[in-house]
């Protein structure tokens, strides 16, 4: 069976009836996506390890990031991470990884001029469930994430992209690498969305959303 190709409320669907009616934990499908996601950029990527700066917002896509960027220290890369967030809005599981963070000794900043430092950069902001224009400092962190010459790499989705439409929302980050999870999302096929998320990755062997296509089927927009 061919996998479908989904919508940001499907996706979040998905893993709702992982982590309710299957029982797996969200921190263990951030586990999941943080490893796939260093998986890629060790196999694909270790001539840009030099120093690895993951941008980081404060939601769970955010908690993926910091999860990446513990996992590539272990791994033996340089990695600061630049949190972009409001801390007072980070999600539970957000906390968690950065409390781990702390414990890792990971250089943490919010000065945009580290970029200009980065050989990689691991987009970690917005994910999927971005749903109005970008806005605010947010507009200055992306266009800096663009302006530099480092490799980029999204997390699920590229930071302003509509994941339904592939539509830029105001500004979005131009990803030459994403990896996306369990399905490929409909904004990566689509209009800008193409462009902005370069090689595309769909990390389907995560070993958690098997029976997902259920919920999808029940469910359909």
């Amino acid at each position: 069976m061919e996998k479908p190709i989904v919508t940001a409320a499907q996706m979040k669907r998905c893993d709702s009836y992982t982590i309710n009616h299957i029982g797996i934990p969200s921190l263990v499908l951030m586990e999941r996506a943080a490893l796939a996601v260093r998986d890629e950029i060790l196999n694909a990527l270790p001539i840009y390890l030099s120093h690895v700066v993951v941008v980081a917002g404060s939601g769970n896509n955010g908690g993926d990031g910091l999860a990446v960027a513990r996992l590539l220290k272990i791994a033996g890369a340089r990695v600061t991470i630049l949190n972009v967030g409001n801390p007072d809005h980070a999600s539970q599981e957000h906390q968690v990884q950065a409390h781990i963070c702390q414990y890792y000794r990971i250089p943490q900043t919010s000065d945009l001029s580290i970029l200009d430092e980065a050989s990689l950069i691991v987009d970690a902001i917005f994910g999927i469930g971005i749903d109005r224009p970008v806005t605010g400092h947010y507009v200055d962190v992306i266009k800096a994430m663009n302006d530099t010459k480092a490799f980029r790499v999204a997390v699920d989705m590229p930071s302003g992209i509509n994941t339904d439409t592939g539509a830029v929302m105001g500004i979005a980050v131009k990803a030459h690498l994403t990896v996306t999870f369990a399905f490929n999302k409909i904004g990566l096929t689509q209009n800008e969305g193409r462009q902005h998320a370069g090689r595309v990755v769909i990390a389907d062997d995560m070993g958690t959303y098997w029976i997902d296509e259920h919920a999808l089927a029940d469910n359909q927009d």
